[in-house]
Order: structure tokens, then C-alpha cells, then sequence
């Protein structure tokens, strides 16, 4: 390799390893995508629940959620 090669191969390992974060960042590193809820009333129930028995959601944001998919 010539001096000129050298120097511009050098040049372009500092600028990938100084390329925004976002260009550098692992594709694990992304939050894993949500699925939302079924559109389904007794889907969306089951979905609650299931997230009320984790402990995601409490007594009364469960009754309020169940209430709003009811339409109570």
C-alpha cells in the first residue's frame, strides 16, 4: 500500500469509529416491540386480566379498564 492509500484507509476507520450512536447501536439494544390488545371485547378482557394477575395492573385499573371495554 502506498502512503496515500494508507492514510485515506486510516481517515476512514476514524470516521466509522466516530459515526453517530445511532448508526453504531446493536439491533438488540431496540426496545422489543408491544403488541397491542385484541380488538375482540372478551380478547381484551382476557388480556387485562392477564395483566392484572401479574401485578401490571391494579384492582381499580382493571374494574376501569373492563368497565371501558364494556362500555359501563
Amino acid at each position: 500500500m502506498v502512503h496515500h492509500e494508507r492514510k485515506k484507509a486510516a481517515e476512514e476507520e476514524q470516521a466509522y469509529d466516530q459515526a453517530p450512536a445511532e448508526e453504531q447501536a446493536p439491533a438488540q439494544e431496540q426496545a422489543p416491540a408491544y403488541a397491542p390488545p385484541p380488538a375482540d371485547p372478551a380478547d381484551e378482557i382476557e388480556h387485562l386480566a392477564k395483566l392484572h394477575e401479574s401485578g401490571a395492573l391494579t384492582d381499580e385499573e382493571f374494574a376501569s379498564a373492563k368497565a371501558k371495554i364494556l362500555g359501563t
